[in-house]
C-alpha cells in the first residue's frame, strides 16, 4: 500500500491504531474457518463513526478494498481480506450507550462483546436472546452483519428479530441511519433487515439499537440419552408437534459425548449414540408443566435416560459441556469443516440418517452437534488440509451435504452466512431473479465494489 495512504490513515485514527507490521497483518488474515486466509495490506482500528466515514472516503477515492471485521469469530470466511487492502476492525468502538428499561431497548457500538452486554443486562433483569456459541468473544457488529443464531433461536428467533435501528457508514463515507427505536416502524421499505445479515458487503455498522425482553422467571434443564440418533431427531419433532416450544433443544452425537467425557468427567454414558439437552423457560408453573410433558415424550420416543438436571450446578455443567463441543471437534483433526445447513424440523430424522449415509459412502467422519430445535445441526467433517486428494474428495462430500439439505427443503446456511465458504453453491439455493436483485442492491450502495468484495457471489 502506498505510503501516502498509510500516512492519511494515521492522520485519521492516530499512529497507534494503524497496523502494518507483518506479524500484525497475519493476525487479521483469517477468521473462524480453517481453510480460508488472505493477508491485508494495513489494519485500522477506528474509535468513532466519523473516523470510519473518513476511512471509507479515502478507500473509495483510491478504489481500495475494505474488509470490516469484529473479533473474527465468524465461520464462513466473511472477514477474510481476499484482496489485501484495508481491514477495518471495530473492536475499539465498544461502548454500551444506553439501556432503557421502560422501552426495553439498548443502544450499543459494534465492538461490544456479546457476553459483556448480556452481563450488563442481567443486572437489570433484562435479556437479549441471540446466543451464537462464540458469545464469549464475538462482537455485536459481527453478530448483526452475520445475522447470528444460537441455541435459543428455537423459541426466541435470530438476531434480525431484535434489531430496531442501525447506523451504517456506506462505502462513499456517507453515514446513513435506518430503522429507529420503536417496536413498530412501518415507514417505507424496511432496510434494517437488509443490512442485518449483509455480511459486511454493503457498509460498516457503527451504531445498533436493539429490542430487549425481561428475563424469564424460571428455567429447567432436561437431559436425555438415546441409543439411536434418528430416534432423537424424531423426538424433537414430537415435542414441537405437541405444541411445546422449549428455549433450547441441543443435539450432540457419540463422538462429542466421548470427547466431552474425556475432558470433563461428568458421567455421561460414552456408549450413547446421542444426547439431547433441553431448556424450558417462562413462569414457574408453565416450566414445570412443560418439563413434565417433555420428559413423557422423551421416554415414549425411546430415550434410555430422560431426567431433569438435579440443580443449577448440574444444569450449568451440561451447558458448559455443550459449549465445549466444538472445541472438542476442532481439536480432533488437522482440518475441520463445520457446516450449518438447515432443514425443516419435521425432516430432522431423515436428515440425520442421510448424513450417516454420506459419511459411510465418502469415508469422512461426520460429527453432529447443534440446534436440533430449529433443524440446524452442524455436520462437521474432519480431514487433513495437507492431503490434496482428501481435499478434492472433501469438496464432493460437502456438495453432497448441501444438495441433500436442499432436497429436504432446507437451506445452505442457518446462521453462518455464505461468505467465501458457500458462494459456489448459491445459485442452487436461490432463484436467479433473487440473485440478480441482490447484485443490483450491492451496486446501489457500493458501485465500485470495494466493500468486502469476493463474498456471497462468485465473481463478486
Amino acid at each position: 500500500m502506498k505510503p501516502e495512504i498509510i500516512h492519511r490513515l494515521q492522520e485519521i485514527v492516530g499512529k497507534d491504531d494503524v497496523l502494518s507490521a507483518r506479524e500484525d497483518l497475519a493476525t487479521y488474515s483469517y477468521d473462524g474457518t480453517t481453510n480460508w486466509t488472505g493477508t491485508p495490506e494495513v489494519v485500522v482500528l477506528p474509535r468513532t463513526t466519523g473516523q470510519i466515514s473518513e476511512i471509507m472516503k479515502l478507500a473509495s477515492r483510491h478504489r481500495i478494498a475494505v474488509t470490516p471485521r469484529g473479533a473474527g469469530t465468524n465461520i464462513s470466511g466473511g472477514s477474510v481480506p481476499t484482496r489485501g487492502g484495508i481491514v477495518l476492525c471495530t473492536v475499539k468502538m465498544n461502548r454500551v450507550l444506553d439501556i432503557n428499561k421502560t422501552n426495553l431497548t439498548a443502544v450499543v457500538e459494534p465492538g461490544v462483546v456479546l457476553q459483556d452486554f448480556n452481563n450488563m443486562l442481567a443486572k437489570e433483569n433484562l435479556f437479549y436472546p441471540p446466543d451464537p456459541q462464540s458469545f464469549l468473544g464475538c462482537t455485536m457488529g459481527g453478530t448483526i452483519a452475520e445475522n447470528s443464531g444460537g441455541p435459543l433461536c428455537v423459541k426466541y428467533g435470530v438476531t434480525k428479530h431484535y434489531v430496531l435501528g442501525l447506523e451504517v457508514v456506506l462505502p462513499s463515507g456517507y453515514v446513513m441511519k435506518v430503522g429507529g427505536s420503536t417496536v413498530k416502524n412501518r415507514t417505507g421499505y424496511d432496510l434494517v433487515p437488509l443490512f442485518t445479515g449483509s455480511e459486511g458487503t454493503l457498509g460498516v455498522i457503527t451504531g445498533i439499537t436493539l429490542r430487549l425482553i425481561p428475563r424469564p422467571a424460571a428455567r429447567r434443564t432436561l437431559m436425555a440419552i438415546f441409543d439411536d440418533m434418528t430416534l432423537a431427531g424424531a423426538v424433537v419433532s414430537s415435542i414441537l408437534g405437541a405444541g411445546i416450544v422449549p428455549a433450547k433443544i441441543e443435539f450432540v452425537d457419540n463422538f462429542v459425548i466421548r470427547r466431552i467425557e474425556e475432558k470433563m468427567k461428568i458421567g455421561l454414558p460414552v456408549d450413547a449414540k446421542t444426547m439431547l439437552l433441553i431448556d424450558v423457560d417462562g413462569s414457574e408453573a408453565a416450566v414445570e408443566s412443560e418439563a413434565d410433558r417433555i420428559l413423557e415424550l422423551l421416554k415414549e420416543g425411546g430415550a434410555r435416560i430422560a431426567r431433569r438436571a438435579k440443580d443449577e450446578a448440574e444444569a450449568a455443567l451440561y451447558w458448559k459441556a455443550r459449549s465445549a463441543g466444538f472445541a472438542a471437534i476442532y481439536s480432533a483433526a488437522r482440518t475441520v469443516i463445520a457446516e450449518d445447513v438447515t432443514v425443516p424440523r419435521d425432516r430432522l430424522s431423515e436428515y440425520i440418517q442421510r448424513l450417516d449415509e454420506i459419511s459411510r459412502k465418502s469415508g469422512f467422519p461426520i460429527v453432529l452437534i447443534g440446534h436440533a430445535g430449529d433443524g440446524n445441526i452442524h455436520p462437521s467433517v474432519s480431514t487433513d488440509s495437507t492431503d490434496k486428494e482428501d481435499l478434492e474428495r472433501l469438496e464432493d462430500t460437502l456438495t453432497a451435504i448441501f444438495e441433500m439439505a436442499l432436497e429436504l427443503g432446507g437451506t445452505l446456511s442457518g446462521e453462518h452466512g455464505i461468505g467465501l465458504e458457500k458462494k459456489r453453491l448459491l445459485s442452487r439455493a436461490l432463484d436467479p431473479m433473487a440473485i440478480d436483485a441482490m447484485r443490483k442492491i450491492k451496486t446501489i450502495f457500493d458501485p465500485d465494489n470495494i466493500m468486502n468484495p469476493d463474498k456471497i457471489w462468485e465473481n463478486a
